[in-house]
């Protein structure tokens, strides 16, 4: 090991050693009580879109069955990949065997639809409750249909859980069919988290023209056509609530490249520079490639500041992606923080972003809605970030509000959507201001 190479290491180990001594003096309110969120069901609406040779079959309830479709807003003609095995009366009563009904369906299922390769079977309340083992139907479904299609299965159960971790359950899912990396193998980069495909495509390009080449993507667009991982594979995360999914690629030999996440201007550029560091890339050719898109973003953002600058947030727990946009609305337009709260804290992956936060900014972990809206009406700030079910109640008392779900299912990721995530939060307060008017 070289001498720079053992001050770099020192020079880390102090960072983190720092970063942990702040992160033990900040005080961190713990919630637990009433939640209000959607079930992990809600992520095969983006998934099933982005795996093109995959179908998600829920084994669950009619309530499942209409919140895909409501949530979907799929058409009766439509043919889309995710249905609903529906879990009858009989099958909760024990009079009929569940796992013969489930092989019933999927059997008819894989015969009418030939194009699916792989097919995850998803659990729900229902299907949890009544103990129904998925994990030992896939195996037994899967010894039968192997290798024209491969079944896999991942809880997408809301009993204390969030919707974004069903993203979370089903790459988890995946990592273990993943193909090997061979020892030998030169060091290969891995972005992590599902992205609409021409954010994905914009990153690939960015990564190409820094000098990355050796490249996969967590979830391929084919779900059959897995990238490998192994001891020589870094990865990126790309959304910052895939915890599970970062154990599991760890289980595998893989190691995380540590950044804050791709949202706006500064957060983009970060990402980028840390991929860059690991696979020893120049610093100046790094800043070549990336000054074009910061330069538009940031000239982007400049136009929406004065509509956000001094603005007061607060972000209920919904989705993880709190945190990370509290620090790009603070740190590239200004707003002030009044309370971060987020369902689930992971300190490791979220540390560079909370080492932005003031000393005054409220940090807060899971959910009691009664408090977390008692605090809302004391605090009156300008827009309040929350669910869809807290959102209309707040309007109706006089606060600025924003659907969190929406963020989830808009392209905010990157240089070129920064301005986009910034409209989002820049919208609601235009149109209090008009109907103020």
């Amino acid at each position: 090991m070289s001498v720079a190479e053992i001050l770099e290491g020192c020079a880390a180990e102090v960072t983190r050693d720092a970063r942990a001594a702040t992160e033990a003096q900040r005080p961190i309110l713990r919630e637990r009580g009433q939640r209000e969120v959607f079930c992990g069901l809600t992520g095969i609406i983006w998934l099933h879109r982005k795996m093109q040779d995959a179908f998600f079959l829920v084994v669950g309830s009619r309530t499942c069955a209409h919140l895909l479709q409501s949530a979907a807003g799929v058409m009766i003609f439509a043919e889309p990949r995710f249905a609903t095995a529906i879990m009858e009366e009989r099958d909760l009563a024990g009079m009929v065997d569940a796992q013969d009904e489930l092989d019933r369906v999927v059997n008819r299922l894989l015969e009418r639809r030939p194009d699916i390769k792989t097919l995850f079977l998803v659990g729900s309340c229902p299907s949890e409750v009544i103990k129904l083992d998925l994990a030992k139907a896939a195996q037994r479904l899967g010894a039968v249909h192997m290798p024209r299609v491969r079944i896999l299965n991942y809880s997408g159960s809301g009993i204390e859980t969030t919707f974004t971790q069903g993203e979370d359950a089903c790459l988890a899912a995946l990592v273990p069919v993943m193909p090997a990396l061979p020892a030998n193998a030169p060091k290969e980069l891995l972005i992590v988290g599902s992205l609409p495909d021409i954010v994905e495509d914009q990153f690939l390009r960015l990564f190409a023209q820094l000098g990355i080449d050796r490249i996969g993507v967590l979830p391929a667009r084919n779900a059959r056509d897995l990238p490998s991982v192994g001891a020589n594979t870094r990865y990126l995360l790309a959304q910052p609530f895939l915890g599970e999914t970062a154990m599991a690629l760890e289980g595998r030999g893989a190691r995380r490249i540590e950044a804050m996440f791709p949202f706006g201007a500064e957060g983009t550029s970060d990402w980028l520079r840390a991929a860059a560091r690991e696979f020893g890339i120049d610093a100046a050719h790094v800043e070549q490639v990336i000054a074009p898109a910061r330069a538009r973003a940031s000239r982007a953002l400049a136009n929406l500041r004065p509509q956000l600058e001094g603005k007061r947030i607060t972000f209920l727990p919904d989705s993880q992606l709190e945190v990370p946009l509290a620090r790009f609305l603070q740190d590239e337009l200004g707003m002030e923080l009044v309370e971060v709260g987020t369902p689930y804290l992971h300190r490791a992956h979220l540390a560079r972003e909370l080492d932005r936060f003031g000393p005054n900014v409220r940090l807060s972990e899971g959910q009691h809605v009664e408090r977390q809206l008692d605090r809302v009406r004391a605090d009156r700030p300008d827009i309040t970030v929350c669910g869809l079910g807290l959102a209309n109640p707040l309007e109706g008392e006089g606060l600025t509000t924003k659907w969190a779900i929406e963020l989830v299912f808009s392209p905010i990721h990157g240089f070129d959507q920064a301005a986009d995530l910034a409209e989002l939060f820049a919208r609601p307060l235009r149109r209090r201001d008009m109907l103020e008017v």
